[in-house]
């Protein structure tokens, strides 16, 4: 970790809602006047699409059922790491982006499903902020948490991640419910060896728990709304964190353990900012006085 140069990284499975918690850091940042340099997970997949897709029908054909972009066949690892050690020594590093669809395209000048090339990032950041599925991932090769300053963990219950896959992949991708199913079970393998264990390494977890019944995620018609959910929020160290301010600023919320408070899914952007803030604020004060 870095007092001059610190490392926010928010760390979850597609669908889990990193990018609504990468705005409300933007919120923070813009209000607090926080010049930060972005990395989005997408960035280090080892393979563009038409790869993974031909890497992925050669791995089934040798019976590899469970080829995913979740594992460290299908990331460099080695590179994440390397860009947060360097960011954490001298506040520099490179990145380059992952083109999603045609309007991505247009801004970086790249075909979808194609990377950019790599590019420096800003000279003039006050912190580094990665969003993706590997910002606290520990293998016995490389150890990316151990280079962040402050961990997010954003993870629903599994039942609540696969109605998200689902209808994200049916609606927005065209898949068909088979094809979606098919996916979560061939990544399920490494969801398990390579996504959860990093949630016992970050900071601060929030969980979406809805209070819809679940039961079957593959015949859901809706993704429960914020309005239908709960959200679970674990302190990995709660030494500092004012409980009773917090349960006095957010309607509704309650203690469920010494480190964890439960809160209306309506008030998680509110939460993010009461609780967020003042770790922001911690790291640039450290930054400032370094």
């Amino acid at each position: 970790m870095s007092r001059k140069h610190p490392i926010i990284s928010i760390t979850g499975s597609s669908g889990a809602g990193t990018t609504s918690v990468k705005r409300t850091f933007e919120q923070i940042f813009r209000r607090e006047n926080v010049a930060a340099a972005y990395i989005e997970g997408d960035a280090f997949h080892r393979f563009n699409r038409s790869e993974m897709r031909s890497r992925m029908t050669e791995q089934a054909e040798r019976g590899n059922k469970h080829f995913s972009h979740f594992s460290p066949e299908t990331n460099l690892f080695e590179e994440l790491e390397a860009v947060f050690k360097t960011y954490g020594e001298t506040g520099s590093g490179t990145t380059r982006y992952y083109v999603h669809d045609d309007e991505e395209a247009a801004l970086h000048g790249s075909p979808p499903g194609t990377f950019t090339d790599w590019r420096p990032l800003p000279n003039d950041s006050d912190l580094l902020f990665y969003e993706g599925l590997h910002g606290a991932v520990v293998t016995d090769r490389v150890n990316v948490a151990r280079h962040a300053d402050l961990k997010i963990g954003v993870v629903p219950v599994i039942n609540l991640e696969w109605i998200q896959k689902l209808h994200r992949d049916r609606s927005a991708r065209g898949y068909s419910t088979e094809a979606v199913t098919d996916t979560i079970l061939r990544r399920m393998p490494d969801y398990v060896n390579y996504i959860c264990p990093q949630f016992a390494e970050t900071d601060i977890n929030f969980q979406r728990v809805p209070t819809v019944d679940t039961s079957n995620p593959f015949i859901a018609r809706w993704i429960p709304t914020p309005d239908e959910s709960m959200v679970v929020i674990r302190l990995k160290n709660p030494r500092g964190i004012d409980f009773p301010y917090l349960l006095s600023m957010i309607p509704s919320s309650f203690m469920s353990r010494a480190n964890s408070i439960v809160i209306h899914g309506s008030k998680l952007d509110l939460a993010m900012q009461l609780i967020l803030t003042p770790l922001i604020l911690q790291l640039i004060d450290r930054k400032r006085r370094a």
